[in-house]
């Protein structure tokens, strides 16, 4: 829609009702729109269609005044400060809208760089759309973003402190819904090498990859990670007997029962001790260089709470550090650092940690910051550092005092280039000996460049499911590609975890077509799932007898990790609807362009407009995929431009002129000839073996018409299923659903009974 209005003057302030949000919908694959999930609502403007932006008095700076940073964004117009002249000129209130909320996700921490508003054919009522990676998030954001428009149009008491309320309401939403920072590096990471991504739950399992060529992670844990691994590496005691086995060198320590236990632990080993809980992480409940009786009896009340047992280890001097091993190789590593405030003689502990730590901008209580926020309340461990340093936080230390706040926990010094051969060689080691393909292993070591025994450091921990924000995120020194390396590691030599996609559009019995096409490809050997108006099916099996060309169904397919190939019919309002299950695919299968009757809903009324919603068949197709486009109608044909990969038309009618001129470019087509299937390659031409006269074979396969049979040839030649195995599958495909069915089971039956066993 055009958004500039003509020149108007200021009308005396008028108060507009809401606008009407008629229909919210989240389209969760590619889309009429774009590739991605997008959050899509019908709005009715009411009196406002009648006043753009540019006739509301004082509109244009209440709402810069709430949102400076607007001035950021470029709108139509391509530059800075874009979208603000649009405001001056005059643009309507859904585009206004679109901004508002797209600023207020910026503001939020989830930026957004994708919206359109455009007009229906219904008076004063607009599509808007924008990108929304959560729907739950995009909906609060709307919602949000209606009632700060509403207020600044009519003039309604908003501030500052209004916004601050609305962007917080947005971010907590993002902290319920969205993926934490570990999991959507390696997904960010997936998405660079074109690997899809399904999230499975509402927490961070994440399938990476389609059907059998899937891997799952959760968080940094994935299909690889051992079970077994991982329960010994929650049992610190054990981890070390075997560590110890295998030569990697650990602090002397043993598990104690109470307190008395623990001081005669630690006079065994010799002071200074650590005092730790048995099986936790993340630095809960760990107490380090305790030297006296009390030290070691208050470390005992800190860690029991925190674990099963309590172990008392050999204190080992030096630095903290954490060593990210995948796949056999140390990809990351960060040093620790000892936390402490300076006293001046005014401010108490608690009041320094505020000022001097808790400012600092690295820390935070969400999961993006690198640092945590240093919370007294509760914390024992804290009390108990205090307490050793006769403080508590009430304390004021005296005018340069150093008062020590964390010894271990505080992973934010990159030191990856620094660590030496053998400290890599034995995290990887300890690694491998417990049982993980991705670990974070901690030591204690006095210099990270020099091998372990040199120094007297050691292995003190292998952690399962490592965090993986230190080394995204390092307080100093450089973000490492852990993410990256995760990926590599789950998909090597440039896997990209695909399987083959292939999409039906179309109105015209697709589901037959559908079924032919996932017949052929069973053929060539593959498991085959397919999601059409006929059902759903694994193979020839119908394991769901409901209308199955919809997002859900074809998602079921997508998680199946025994399905090789899937096929999947896809209507306009399918598309409509929900958008595409798939991101990519590597066949899309255009029929034709009827059908239109029934989308009324969606403000189709004609058949030029689903050119614009069936080209998202043709433009999710792979670069090294290919577009089946039927080219007796020079629409569908039309769309060959907008694949990524080859194209192949095909058409009755030999004479069509989009075929002809496809062959003159060297293009491929399936046309018909000599009442054969033929095959043409530019200007060579070869018949389909393995299929005979079709007026013989339409004699008993009247289900499937001639341009349908065509499309199949296309898409298995595409697929590159050997020729007289298409011809010979044509040939023996039962286009009656029932038929099918039924021969299917009489085979089954005929099958002879399983031995049982004695």
């Amino acid at each position: 829609m055009p958004f500039a209005a003509p020149e108007a003057a200021n009308v005396p302030m008028t108060r507009f009702d809401d606008i009407r949000l008629e229909r919210i919908q989240y389209l969760r694959g590619p889309n009429l729109w774009t590739y991605r999930p997008v959050l899509e609502s019908w709005l009715d403007l009411g009196a406002l269609e009648d006043h753009p932006s540019n006739t509301i008095a004082g509109f244009t700076e209440r709402l810069t005044a709430l949102l400076p940073a607007l001035i950021e964004h470029h709108c139509g117009v391509g530059e800075r400060g874009g979208f603000i002249q649009r405001l001056s000129e005059g643009t309507w209130a859904g585009h206004v809208l679109e901004h508002v909320v797209i600023e207020l996700l910026n503001l939020a921490g989830m930026p957004t760089g994708f919206g359109q508003t455009r007009s229906t054919s219904r008076h004063g009522v607009y599509r808007m759309v924008f990108r929304a990676r959560d729907e739950q998030v995009a909906r609060v954001a709307l919602a949000e973003g209606h009632r700060l428009l509403m207020a600044a149009i009519n003039d309604d008491p908003f501030g500052a402190a209004d916004v601050q309320r609305a962007v917080d309401a947005v971010k907590a939403k993002v902290e319920d819904c969205y993926l934490g920072p570990s999991t959507a590096c390696i997904v960010g990471a997936a998405t660079d090498r074109g690997i899809p991504h399904l999230r499975l739950n509402s927490g961070n399992l994440v399938q990476l990859g389609y059907g059998a060529n899937q891997q799952r992670i959760w968080t940094a844990e994935t299909d690889y990670t051992s079970a077994i691994g991982e329960s010994i590496a929650s049992d610190k005691e054990l981890t070390k007997s075997l560590l110890a086995a295998c030569g990697v060198p650990v602090p002397e320590g043993q598990v104690v029962a109470d307190a008395q236990e623990a001081w005669d632990a630690a006079e065994d080993i010799g002071l200074p001790v650590v005092v730790k809980p048995s099986d936790a992480n993340h630095g809960r409940g760990v107490s380090l260089e305790l030297r006296t009786r009390e030290e070691v009896v208050a470390a005992f009340a800190v860690a029991e709470p925190e674990g099963s047992d309590v172990m008392v280890e050999r204190f080992i001097h030096g630095h903290e550090h954490r060593l990210l091993v995948v796949g056999g190789q140390v990809v990351a590593a960060a040093r620790g650092e000892i936390i402490t405030v300076t006293g001046d003689g005014t401010a108490s502990v608690a009041e320094l940690i505020d000022s001097q730590l808790n400012s600092d901008p690295r820390r935070g209580a969400e999961e993006e910051f690198p640092l945590d926020l240093i919370v007294i309340e509760g914390d024992a461990k804290l009390a108990l550092e205090l307490q050793r340093q006769s403080l508590d936080a009430n304390a004021v230390p005296a005018a340069g005092r150093v008062v020590t706040i964390q010894r271990n926990g505080n992973m934010a010094i990159d030191c990856t280039d620094q660590v030496h051969p053998e400290v890599a060689h034995a995290a990887v080691l300890a690694a491998r000996v417990v049982g993980l393909d991705i670990a974070g292993i901690d030591l204690v070591a006095q210099d990270v460049g020099r091998p372990l025994a040199a120094q007297g450091g050691a292995i003190v921990e292998v952690n399962a499911g490592p965090g993986l924000l230190m080394h995204l995120k390092p307080a100093l020194g450089s973000p490492r590609p852990v993410g990256r390396a995760i990926c590599d590691h789950l998909f090597p030599d440039d896997a990209p975890g695909r399987i083959p996609v292939i999409g039906v559009a179309g109105s015209r019995d697709t589901a037959v077509l559908a079924r032919l096409v996932a017949w052929l490809v069973g053929l060539g050997g593959s498991q085959t799932g397919l999601a059409c108006r006929d059902g759903l099916f694994l193979d020839r099996r119908r394991v769901d007898a409901r209308d199955s060309a919809n997002w859900a169904a074809g998602h079921r397919l997508l998680v199946n990790r025994s399905v090789q190939a899937v096929v999947m019919e896809n209507g306009a309002d399918t598309i409509l609807r929900d958008g595409l299950a798939y991101d990519r695919c590597q066949v899309g299968i255009v029929t034709d362009l009827e059908g239109y009757e029934p989308l009324a809903a969606y403000d189709i009324t004609s058949s030029d407009q689903l050119v614009k919603v069936l080209r998202t068949q043709v433009d999710v197709v792979l670069p090294e995929g290919t577009a089946v486009l039927h080219a007796g109608d020079q629409r569908v044909a039309g769309l060959a431009p907008l694949c990524d990969g080859q194209v192949i038309l095909y058409a009755v009618d030999p004479q069509a002129a989009p075929l002809a001129r496809h062959r003159a470019e060297g293009g491929r087509a399936v046309l018909v000839r000599q009442d054969r299937v033929v095959l043409a390659n530019g200007a060579t031409e070869s018949f389909l073996p393995g299929l005979g006269r079709l007026t013989a074979w339409r004699a008993t396969h009247a289900g499937v018409s001639l341009e349908h049979l065509l499309a199949a040839v296309g898409a298995g030649w595409a697929l590159g299923i050997p020729l007289n195995l298409i011809g010979a599958g044509i040939e023996a495909f039962e286009a009656d659903l029932q038929a099918a069915l039924d021969s299917l089971q009489l085979s089954q039956s005929l099958l002879p009974a399983p031995t049982q066993l004695a």
